[in-house]
């Protein structure tokens, strides 16, 4: 929930918007006048502001100018009843976040207004880097790790250039929250950052939500309506997941990074845009070109600088720290004391891959505060939580289903029939008893139970696949 101002000289059009946002949970002010609505923005700054472009005195766009020398992140949504090109180029001029008709969805303004705050937010809350777990900021690098010290630099290098970047990594390493301190530490860090995630946008939306459409591009279009490239005009945009990205858009992307222009769908004149890209996905690009579903002439476009964010298992020393960061964290947040973590915990937490990182070790840990008894959590708490499911959600179960089934397929395609299903078994059993002895410490008891096996077989088969146990609790 935001903080609104509402700037419109018709007092109806105020109170159905004050109404209307305040069900919705957003703080609302209003003004009458351009005049009114600039010192309300220098005595207090809202979150966001929607304004009308024709007022008394100074006009919408003298307003917007002026609000935004105040605060030049602070997005505003110009609205008016006489729509006409050159009024929507000076609003993209200005930094506007968006341009609307009256009269307007309510459904659609809702959405914007939604959009337009979070990007805000974005835009103000500073990713702290390798921050002391004391300060327990809302977004945070954190990492003393060899590999994230390298992380750390390269933001630095890459930050002052307005190359493109191309951030890969697996799931829930932390990619938003690069791009984001690469933003804030660059000459750009003044304009807009807005993010797009490839995947959660369904492909008909997609195209239309990056590059705006004019009025009758198609059914529903009743008037043009900007893209978030145009958008972010003078900043920077995030395309999250973008190895996700349709073929036929990644085309308009790759025309984006070599004209610094785009259309928009219904158009046929190009507008000239200044934006930098940065990109992100936890595919494998390579891969993705070889089958055909990823460009390769845009797989160079993007790769003009890479950062590989390391999985957590390849900087386990890093989860002492990030626990006692997650913990203090969590505990702010909703006000109760920090129960602190035994040994034996942490040492569980070392011990464990974790396939979702530091995503699911954040989740792991606010889970078992949830049903923690104000005492420090020990081992059998995490296991608990762990063992109930939550570094399953973090994997896509269908991608790993089919790459078993092409692993199968190519060791059958070989096979000579000389034992396969049996030595298939015993690779498929020997990773599992390892990730439940991972996951429980090397307790065998506990993984033994976890399996569904009694501890004399899981101990025989422990002696017949000749695994290694870091036993961190009482086995």
């Amino acid at each position: 929930m935001g903080k609104v101002l509402i700037v419109d000289d018709d007092p109806q059009l105020r109170q159905s918007f004050e109404k209307l946002l305040t069900e919705e949970g957003h703080t609302v002010q209003t003004a009458a006048n351009g005049e009114s609505g600039l010192a309300m923005v220098r005595e207090s700054p809202p979150d966001l502001v929607v304004m009308d472009v024709r007022l008394p005195g100074i006009d919408g766009l003298e307003a917007a100018r002026a609000m935004r020398k105040v605060d030049p992140k602070l997005p505003i949504i110009i609205m008016t009843a006489y729509g006409t090109t050159e009024t929507a180029i000076e609003a993209t001029k200005e930094g506007a976040f968006d341009y609307v008709l009256k009269p307007f969805n309510i459904p659609d303004i809702l959405a914007l207004v939604k959009d337009a705050l979070e990007a805000g937010r974005l835009m103000h809350s500073r990713v702290e880097l390798d921050i002391v777990p004391d300060k327990p900021s809302t977004d945070a690098i954190i990492g003393r790790s060899k590999p994230m010290q390298e992380i750390y630099k390269a933001i630095g290098r890459v930050a002052s250039t307005d190359a493109t970047v191309l951030i890969r990594g697996d799931s829930g390493t932390g990619k938003e929250l690069v791009a984001r301190a690469i933003y804030q530490h660059s000459k750009r860090a003044q304009r807009p950052f807005l993010v797009i995630n490839c995947v959660a946008i369904p492909e008909t939306l997609l195209e239309s939500e990056l590059f705006g459409y004019e009025r009758g591009a198609f059914t529903g279009a009743v008037s043009r309506r900007l893209g978030k490239i145009q958008q972010a005009n003078g900043g920077t945009i995030f395309l999250d997941e973008i190895g996700d990205m349709p073929l036929s858009i990644q085309a308009k992307i790759l025309r984006l990074l070599q004209e610094k222009s785009i259309e928009r769908l219904g158009g046929r004149e190009p507008i000239p845009v200044d934006v930098r890209i940065i990109a992100a996905t936890n595919r494998d690009l390579e891969a993705a070109i070889a089958e055909g579903s990823f460009r390769e002439d845009l797989y160079y476009r993007l790769k003009v600088v890479t950062l590989w964010l390391p999985p957590l298992r390849e900087r386990s020393e890093d989860i002492d720290l990030l626990t006692e960061y997650f913990l203090k964290r969590l505990t702010s947040e909703v006000k109760m004391d920090n129960p602190g973590i035994t040994p034996e915990a942490k040492t569980l937490l070392r011990g464990y891959t974790w396939p979702g990182n530091v995503r699911e070790l954040a989740n792991t840990l606010q889970k078992a505060l949830i049903f923690s008894r104000g005492t420090p959590l020990a081992a059998e708490d995490l296991t608990q939580v762990m063992a109930e499911g939550s570094e399953i959600k973090s994997v896509d179960e269908e991608s790993v289903t089919g790459a078993l089934r092409q692993l199968f397929r190519q060791k059958l395609a070989k096979s000579h029939g000389e034992g396969l299903f049996d030595s298939m078994m015993d690779d498929t059993a020997s990773i599992l008893i390892s990730e439940a002895l991972n996951l429980t410490g090397g307790n065998r008891s506990r993984a033994a139970k976890l399996l569904g096996l009694s501890r004399p077989t899981l101990q025989a088969k422990i002696e017949k696949y000749q695994l290694k146990i870091e036993t961190s609790v009482t086995s």
